[in-house]
């Protein structure tokens, strides 16, 4: 039972008259099929992965206008789809998540955007930046500028941000350069409406194919010597003909206002957050009328030297809004006004700062400074007020509060994962501490307590690749670990592949779950098949894992010539520990793996959970696992907590008015995955934990036997 997005795709059919009103990624998508695109592809992640997961569920519409939709295996694989713009006039756009998917498609990139594109070519990037990112802080203008791609950071107002959609593919066309069109996440995110228009079906499509391939054209390959006039072509034509494409058509917007002799140059995608901050300073209203002139560059590469000049020329002092570091914009700005001997003072870093997000409060604090040195006629008591205000605040709340208790994020009630990583923990006091090699995905939460477990990440899927340094220099094995969506996307080749023709001595250790969790629970080529999800749920089978039912990753690993490798099922956890010993204290020296299975805990809820309604609907038997905590047996010392982490085993007081110390608890919300009692069964701590099936619609005779036992039970809890 996966996530539906048929609203969604509702308001992908709406044509013109009609209102599109939702989130920005959607409106994006919507935009998309409005623009004519024949093919769409990507790999999903926040905040952009609604993109992709809509389209896969909207095939069946899509289809009818004949664009061609794929789930790449990785970032690269869909980078390189856009190759199909390289000889025929077909629009393709894909998608990824920051700058991190944009480093694992940075080679076909350079080889794309080298020849150039004939069809619009679009690349959605999940510009994530700033607070509520969860990856390192790098931007995607440093891959426009080295490859010579376009870069459109669009306002976040859904009517501008898909109008940039369409334009971009125009101004790909015009300008044979492929375009990059960054969101970031309050992009995604805001909400808005626009006027539809309806969807167009591309001249060349599934429907529609090419008759016949074209023509061979060396110019159209990435390779020496025609690379050489490649560079020439960027500079002396391409760049040229987008600046003037991005000036004929206005895509960046000048706003006035009455205080000409300054002005502010800023990124579309800070164009709300500068308003609201100018609201504070007086110099903007609640409808973003600005007083301060705006210059907002929907286009940051190439920005256009004329515009640019046009709008600092005369003015006093203009400032520059540009999130995060290197400066590539303001630089740019001042090479353009030095060019023209334009001498009008510029602050951006200066007042602004080099790094992190800039939030209204940020920006604020930067114009309070700007108005100071600009505009000495502005009354800046209120603006100060109100950031003194915030700072106050937050003081008055940590005084009250004192230092908020420590929370980091951690797995999921019942997820899989978390009791490998108590077996893990439980295997390292037996053999002794080891190297464990992290990775991107669900599993990376074992980096926070109660493992702590993780001494490097380096990439998605490049665990095992990223211990080959490490395993040489070690007394003892070191143990990579990857989840299964990993693998897939790059761990099979440089990890694996990697060690086995080294004839590395090391341990994998592989999350099985059938999904990329992490992105959002997508299916991947190990994902158990629909007829194996109904079968179980029609059989009533609430198994924990359904993804022994799919051995694609085992029978890959064997065609591989991998010798030593188990299967283990992640909530067994004594097995699962013996397991880890074995690998790490083996006579066999080569890659020794391991394939840790259970599926994802959302999922499998996701599946069963329709399931049981309607079963109690209908008035038939439904019985429900739970776990608790005997308080008279516990014996307080909490380790069964330092072994778990599970959100639904806490404390509370304990009943007994002689003892000091709280006993753990299970709290609602457990969903009787059975680590708390297989934790405890395995480091052999007090026997407190008891196992219950919570039945509801009982039997006849169930009632009976229950009516039977009751008085009994009373009786020995008495004695």
């Amino acid at each position: 039972m996966e996530v539906q997005f048929t609203e969604e795709i509702e308001q992908l059919k709406k044509g013109a008259g009609q209102t599109f009103q939702g989130e920005g990624i959607l409106a994006i998508t919507k935009a998309l099929l409005q623009s004519g695109v024949a093919y769409i592809g990507g790999y999903q992640g926040a905040p952009v992965s609604h993109l992709l997961d809509v389209m896969v569920q909207a095939k069946p519409y899509v289809d009818t206008l004949g664009v061609h939709v794929e789930a790449c295996a990785n970032e690269a694989s869909a980078a390189a789809m856009l190759g199909a713009s390289l000889h025929y006039p077909l629009r393709g756009c894909v998608t990824w998540k920051s700058i991190v998917g944009t480093n694992v498609a940075a080679d076909a990139l350079s080889n794309l955007a080298s020849p150039g594109v004939v069809g619009g070519a679009l690349i959605v990037v999940g510009e994530d930046y700033g607070e509520g990112a969860s990856v390192i802080q790098e931007r995607t203008h440093a891959y426009a500028l080295k490859s010579t791609m376009l870069l459109l950071d669009p306002r976040p107002d859904l009517p501008t941000m898909v109008r940039m959609v369409e334009h971009a593919f125009a101004l790909s066309e015009a300008s044979n350069m492929p375009a990059i069109l960054e969101l970031r996440i309050r992009a995604c995110h805001v909400r808005g409406r626009f006027e539809c228009k309806d969807n167009v079906a591309p001249a060349w499509s599934t429907r529609h194919p090419i008759d016949e391939p074209a023509g061979f054209d060396y110019m159209r390959l990435a390779h020496p010597p025609v690379t050489f006039r490649h560079e020439k072509l960027k500079v002396e034509q391409r760049i040229p003909a987008a600046q003037r494409y991005i000036a004929e058509h206005r895509l960046n917007e000048h706003v006035a206002g009455d205080f000409a002799d300054v002005g502010l140059i800023v990124q579309g995608g800070l164009y709300n957050a500068t308003l609201r901050a100018l609201q504070q300073l007086g110099l903007a209203d609640a409808f973003g009328a600005s007083r301060v002139p705006l210059l907002v560059l929907n286009v940051t590469f190439p920005l256009v030297p004329d515009e640019v000049v046009a709008f600092c020329a005369g003015k006093h002092a203009v400032g520059v809004l540009e999130e995060g570091s290197p400066e590539y914009i303001e630089k740019d700005v001042v090479a353009a006004l030095r060019r023209a001997d334009v001498p009008t003072p510029l602050h951006g870093k200066d007042l602004w700062p080099a790094a992190g997000e800039y939030t209204v409060e940020v920006i604020a604090q930067g114009l309070v400074a700007f108005a100071e040195r600009h505009l000495p006629q502005v009354d800046l008591t209120a603006a100060r007020a109100w950031l003194a205000g915030n700072r106050a605040r937050r003081d008055d709340v940590a005084k009250a509060m004192g230092p908020l208790p420590a929370r980091p994020p951690g797995f999921c009630v019942g997820c899989p994962e978390r009791p490998v990583f108590s077996a893990l923990k439980l295997a390292q006091a037996e053999v002794g501490p080891v190297h464990v090699a992290a990775d991107i995905g669900c599993h990376a939460l074992a980096t926070f307590e109660p493992f702590s477990s993780g001494h490097s990440i380096l990439g998605y899927g490049m665990s095992l690749a990223s211990r080959a340094g490490v395993s040489p220099m070690m007394q003892r094995r070191t143990i990579a670990i990857m989840g299964d969506g990993g693998f897939w996307h790059n761990g099979l080749l440089t990890g694996v592949q990697s060690a086995l023709f080294n004839g590395d001595d090391a341990v994998l250790l592989i999350m099985k779950n059938g999904y990329t969790s992490a992105t959002g629970t997508q299916d991947i080529i190990s994902t158990p098949d629909d007829e194996a999800k109904a079968a179980a749920a029609s059989a009533g089978t609430l198994h924990q894992s359904l993804a022994d039912k799919n051995q694609t990753i085992e029978t890959t690993l064997k065609g591989l010539g991998v010798q030593w490798l188990r299967t283990v099922h992640t909530y067994e956890v004594d097995a699962m520990r013996r397991t880890l010993e074995e690998a790490l204290t083996s006579d066999f020296a080569g890659l020794k793996v391991i394939v840790a299975e259970g599926e994802c805990q959302l999922e499998r809820q996701r599946r069963i959970r329709p399931w049981i309604a309607q079963r109690l609907k209908r008035g038939e038997r439904v019985e429900r696992v739970r776990y608790g905590v005997d308080e008279d047996v516990c014996n307080g010392d909490h380790a069964c907590i330092r072994l778990s982490g599970c959100p639904t085993l806490t404390l509370k007081d304990n009943p007994d008015p002689l003892k000091v110390d709280p006993v753990a608890t299970v709290i609602d919300g457990c969903v009787g995955c059975g680590l708390c009692g297989a934790n405890a069964h395995a480091a052999t701590l007090c026997p407190s934990f008891y196992r219950a099936e919570v039945v509801r619609n009982p039997k006849w005779h169930e009632k009976l036997l229950q009516a039977l036992r009751a008085p009994l039970v009373r009786a020995l809890q008495t004695a």
